[in-house]
């Protein structure tokens, strides 16, 4: 019998699950612990578990403040000097501090070795699910260091940029430990086509260079230093341009305003204009799109890795939501379709992350093994087409399971589904990503063996994944062409066809049910419509969790 409640009492607090964190991010995700291990990170399993820990406990907590505290330009000081400053809240130096702190941006440099980018990976999967903002900056500065490391005068830049260490203030390069990279590609007339930038590099002396012009997307504009593209005599460059000027002061690029974006409220994004900004030149004039692809390739690879860890932690959050909410006299994840939405959520999460995972592995060994870069050359292209396209409804449907609850900001889930359609626009939308597929199938015909070698580890382990991937072979083989018009469709089958290879190499309990429901047709086009309940308790079990 319920007690009495006490007098003026309106209701009683009941059936409202727990509060989610805090989380321990690592331990509870089965497939991320497998995947590393298969591409040879558990050296670094201690690292991952200290990381999961915090990222599902303190970062979780912090990253509220940091979303809705949303950064400021200042571009003047009391006295009317300009400081072209922005201002975040101090929570986002906290996160971004300890991500730094911890390798998220920089452990495959300062601890090189195997295994080493497919533990940064596993930790920018980690952080992202609980602070995306933050992972654009911590992105570019991993990303920028290759390039970086090209020009033998910038080799400073690229060791702090490298160093687990963290320095907020807007000071010089040279007073700082470590350092932030951002980038600066895109202008109002080119977009994705970056051949019709109109910023140009006038020489200076040697490989110095002063900047006329602007970006209309300046990522993480506090950053101590940007990688752009401007026009140079010889055509298109690569440049790196600091915040501060090498002989003093601030450099010449002013910013214009913030952007008023969708989500991605915790990171500045920024117009700028250069009016005669020094830079230095990485690479040989007019190969400057040759000299940034590497960065360009990196970035593609945390494109995937964000979209999946918005997926497992939109899964996270509704699984909990099930297991502690009841209706009808049952708990949420006790009610058939409900079990139905969130297995299918499941299998979609698990598959997710094995692709990005095993993405980060060619990466890893792409500096020994030729077939390994040529895989992680067109695979990058292929995982962030598919999996940032799937992330979106996958969100909404994590929101579905919470009903009005997700709709509210304390779940976290109207953070996740604002963010979720950044990483498909991010460094190439959908169809710049499809047709790089087509462009490297054309031009580079070690991409289509190393696919080709993918499906045939996985072969005869399964009669849908055998009868779906004929198609695919007969065109990596070139019996079949693929027309631009049907890149989309043929990047997506790829995708499908990669993703159960992993499941079924692994022995995931999932692959069966990945290959009958998206390759075998055992389900209907929206989540929690297979056709088949034998994958419920699997999958619901696999997710991990309370």
């Amino acid at each position: 019998m319920k007690e009495a409640l006490p007098p003026f009492a309106t209701h009683r607090v009941e059936n409202q699950p727990p509060a989610f964190a805090p989380r321990d991010l690592w331990r509870e995700d089965a497939a991320l612990r497998e995947a590393v291990a298969a591409e040879g990170g558990d050296a670094h399993a201690q690292a991952l578990a200290r990381y999961g820990a915090l990222a599902g406990d303190e970062l979780y907590r912090l990253s509220f403040d940091a979303h809705r505290d949303k950064p400021r330009l200042r571009q003047y000081d009391a006295g009317g000097q300009r400081i072209d400053l922005v201002e975040f809240h101090p929570s986002y130096h906290a996160i971004i501090g300890a991500a730094i702190e911890h390798g998220v941006a920089g452990l495959s440099w300062h601890r090189p070795g195997p295994g080493a980018h497919v533990a940064r990976a596993a930790l920018s999967y980690l952080h992202h699910q609980v602070e995306p903002g933050t992972s654009c900056p911590l992105t570019m500065t991993h990303a920028a260091v290759p390039v970086l490391r090209h020009a033998p005068a910038l080799a400073e830049w690229a060791r702090k940029a490298a160093t687990p260490a963290y320095d907020g203030r807007d000071v010089a390069a040279a007073d700082k430990p470590g350092l932030t990279l951002g980038m600066g590609m895109t202008e109002k007339q080119g977009g994705s086509d970056v051949r019709a930038n109109q910023t140009v590099a006038r020489p200076l002396a040697g490989d110095e260079y002063e900047l006329v012009g602007h970006k209309w997307f300046f990522s993480a504009p506090m950053s101590d230093a940007f990688l752009v593209l401007a026009q140079a005599p010889a055509g298109l460059s690569c440049f790196l341009m600091p915040r501060w000027h090498p002989h003093g002061g601030k450099n010449a690029l002013r910013l214009m305003r913030l952007k008023d974006k969708l989500g991605d409220w915790s990171n500045a994004s920024s117009e700028v204009e250069f009016q005669g900004a020094w830079a230095q030149r990485i690479g040989e004039e007019g190969r400057g799109v040759a000299t940034i692809i590497e960065m360009v390739m990196l970035t593609r690879l945390d494109c995937m890795l964000g979209s999946a860890a918005q997926m497992r932690m939109a899964l996270a959050q509704a699984l909990h939501h099930a297991r502690h909410r009841r209706s009808f006299g049952k708990r949420l994840i006790e009610h058939a379709l409900m079990r139905n939405v969130l297995a299918d959520l499941t299998i979609e999460s698990e598959a997710a992350t094995r692709f990005a995972i095993r993405v980060a592995g060619a990466v890893d060994r792409a500096g020994d093994d030729p077939v390994q870069a040529a895989f992680a050359r067109i695979a990058t292209a292929i995982g962030k087409y598919w999996i940032c396209k799937r992330a979106p409804a996958f969100v909404n449907e994590a929101q579905e399971c919470l009903g009005g609850a997700g709709y509210v900001e304390e779940s976290l889930l109207p953070r996740l589904y604002r963010q979720a359609p950044l990483n498909s626009i991010w460094e190439g939308s959908g169809n710049i990503q499809c047709l790089d597929v087509l462009r490297a199938l054309g031009r580079e015909p070690q991409t289509a063996q190393a696919l080709l070698a993918e499906l045939d580890a996985a072969a005869g382990r399964d009669a849908d994944f055998d009868a779906y991937s004929t198609p695919l072979r007969e065109a990596l083989s070139g019996r079949t062409a693929i027309c631009e018009a049907q890149a989309r469709l043929w990047t997506e089958r790829l995708a499908l066809s990669l993703q159960a290879a992993y499941l079924l190499r692994s022995g995931s309990p999932l692959a069966g049910a990945f290959c009958a429901s998206r390759l075998g047709g055992g389900r209907g086009q929206i989540y929690g419509s297979l056709h088949s309940d034998e994958s419920f308790e699997r999958a619901l079990l696999r997710a991990g969790g309370e």
